[in-house]
Order: C-alpha cells, then structure tokens, then sequence
C-alpha cells in the first residue's frame, strides 16, 4: 500500500511538474490567440470559406491556426461554418488548423519533447489537410452532407463567443481602446474552455508515467520489432488510446510525453497527438451536430487521415534524420525544479495571465451582443450572420 501511495504521490508531482515546465507557453500562446480573435472577424471567414477551392483552404488554413485550440470550440465554429455554407473540406481544414496549428501546441510540445516533435505537429498539420481534403473530395457524400446540413442538432457544451472589435482594418482594431479589454475576455473565455481538459491532461500523464511501468508501453507499442511492423501498428494505436483517454486539444500533450519515454514510434506519438478531434465525447458532439450518419463519416475521414499523416512524417523525419533521441528523463524533468529560465518566464507571464485576468473582471463579457456561440446564434435568438450562398454546396 504504501508503495501505491508513493507511486500515487510521485505522479502528482509529475502532473504539477508538468504544468509548471508549460505554464508560461501557455500564456503566451493563448495572448496570442486572443489578440488574433479580437481582430479577425468570424462573419468575414464565413464569407471566405464558400467554395472548396485551393485558395479557400489555404484561408481556411491559416483562419483556423489563428482561432481557438479548444477542440470543442473549434468543433462549434466548423459547425457554423458548415451549416451557414461553407464546403464540408473548407470547414474540416478550417478545424484541423485549430487544433494542430496553433503557436501554443508548438510551445509545449517544443518544451516537453523537443523541436522535432514541435516540427511533426505543425507540418504534419498541413499534411493532415492535404490528406482529408484528397479524401473527401474522392468520397464527398453529397447526399449525406445536404442531411447533415439540415439535421436538428441538440445544443450544450463547451461554447465559443469571440469578441472581436469593430473597426476596417486589423490595426484599426488592435489600436481601438477596447481592444485591452477584448484581448482579457478572449484570453479569460480560452482559459475557462480548456482548464479542465489541461488539467485532465496533466493528471493522467502524471499518473500514467509513474504508475504504469515503461515494460508495458514498450511491449504495447512493439517496441523491439523491425521499423515495417512498428510503424503502421503505431499509427493505429496512437489514435486509439487518444480516443480512450478522452483527453483532447493541448491537455494530450503530457500523456504523449509519457508515451514517448515509454517506448512509442516518433510516428505512434504523432498518430495520438493528431487524434485529438477523434476522442469520443467529439464524436457525440458531431453526431449531435450532423447526424450519426455523418459522425461515422468524420469519425473515418479523421481516422485513416491521421494515420496516414503520422506515417508520412515519420518516413520524412526518419529521411533527414530529425528522430529525436530517448535519452530525456521525463520523469526527471518533470520533478526537478531550480531557479533558472522556466522560473522567470513563469513570473513573467503568471504577471500577464493576471492582469488579463483582472481586466477581464473589471469588465465582463456581455453575451447578448456578440455570436458564435455553441449552437452558432446570437443570445437574443437571431442567427449569425454569415454566408448563405452555393446553393449547390460544393465539396
């Protein structure tokens, strides 16, 4: 028993460390993110993401790795999006941009496994893009998506409510007063949608890591079998566990760390991190939204995509010879604390998160003025303005 309890203990440290080591990219991260929602209007990327062409991707693209990195709350945008118009590959572009290329995933996945790891994310985003948008234009299920379109949806979960301010330009926006404020109440809402999935993500990979003896990762993940068996068996287990876990958005990162020092493949790693829109409390919001019909079809499109994107990566890296080595203690890092940069740039930032904070309390955000809400409408019951047209809704 008191072995249990050490082991119990020493995870909890390790879910503290790992939330000390990440603390001040998380800021940073999210500061950005709220400048960016504070100047970029969601009616203006609903009228951009109509068709499904090259050029509406890429603006979907680089939309979404401006936008939220709460998956649910991206999920909710991809709905309007979808629903108010916009092609079934612009809107999934749109989301998996949101939640694969954004500067805070790449913060914490530079400081809990390296650069390398960091590089994987963010280029294996826009491989995960390549990949669907092949996929559902081979596949598109027009029939399926008119149903979906119409499906009446339940409406509850985690909500996005941007608050942009008003303005013709980016930097006409960003040097209006209001913008401070703007900037806290983003900043505040991006806090209060994700702390829960952060702090599950810290606790199960603190857990896991201490409970759970490297023996079994290594014999789960095939750790000692050539690279042609390891490899595509990875990159099926990656997504499955992130499914199971339940943990989505950047709270999966801790638990990659584990698996990553537990013996998974570079691409394992990388298959579980792009499954973050494939766990399974996401797959009943996209059933709630579309139709089970539709899930199902998401569900797959997802699946195969991320497997065949961790796979590639994996093959590129390996290539040039980007691998990065296991000769990192995680549990070591992650329970060694000292004066040294991750102290400071935690003051720093810690004094940013609450002054944010403070601006934020001093100035509510008032819900019945501003949209995008979960089920894509204004508080007083009006829909959003966004973009009807493409009457024959394209791919």
């Amino acid at each position: 028993m008191d072995m249990i309890l050490h082991a119990i203990g020493h995870g909890l440290l390790m879910a503290v460390g790992m939330f000390w080591q990440t603390g001040w990219s998380l800021v940073l991260g999210f500061t950005i993110s709220a400048v960016l929602q504070s100047v970029v209007s969601a009616d203006q990327m609903r009228r951009a993401f109509g068709g499904g062409s090259i050029r509406e991707i890429a603006l979907a693209t680089v939309a979404g790795a401006a936008s939220s990195s709460c998956s649910y709350a991206s999920a909710a945008i991809m709905r309007t999006l979808f629903k108010k118009g916009a092609a079934l590959v612009t809107a999934l572009a749109f989301l998996f941009a949101s939640t694969n290329l954004v500067l805070e995933l790449g913060l914490i996945l530079y400081v809990l496994l390296g650069w390398q790891f960091m590089l994987g994310e963010w280029i294996g985003g826009l491989v995960l893009i390549a990949i669907m948008t092949t996929l559902v234009k081979l596949t598109y299920p027009s029939h399926l998506a008119e149903e979906a379109r119409q499906h009446k949806e339940e409406s509850r979960g985690h909500q996005h409510m941007s608050m942009t301010v008003d303005g013709p330009t980016w930097w006409a926006r960003l040097t209006k007063p209001e913008a401070r404020i703007r900037i806290a109440q983003n900043f505040s809402m991006e806090w209060q949608m994700l702390w829960k999935d952060l702090a599950l993500g810290f606790l199960i990979g603190g857990l896991l890591g201490a409970l759970v003896p490297n023996g079994v990762w290594k014999a789960l993940f095939l750790t000692d079998a050539p690279g042609w068996v390891q490899v595509p068996v990875n990159v099926v287990l990656g997504p499955i566990i992130a499914m199971l876990t339940f943990v989505c958005s950047i709270g999966n990162v801790p638990l990659a760390a584990v698996l990553w020092a537990g013996g998974a493949s570079f691409s394992g790693v990388l298959a579980f991190l792009y499954a973050d829109l494939i766990v399974l409390p996401l797959l009943d919001v996209y059933r709630r939204y579309f139709g089970w019909r539709m899930a199902a079809y998401i569900g797959g499109v997802f699946f195969v995509t991320m497997a065949l994107a961790a796979m590639i990566v994996d093959l590129a890296f390996t290539g040039i010879g980007w691998i990065p080595s296991r000769d990192v203690d995680v549990q070591a890092q992650m329970t060694t604390f000292s004066l040294n940069y991750t102290f400071w740039l935690n003051l720093l930032f810690g004094a940013v998160a609450a002054y944010l904070f403070w601006v934020n309390s001093k100035n509510p955000m008032d819900h019945s003025h501003h949209e995008h809400g979960h089920d894509g409408h204004n508080h007083d019951g009006h829909g959003s303005h966004g973009h009807e047209g493409h009457a024959g809704h394209p791919v």
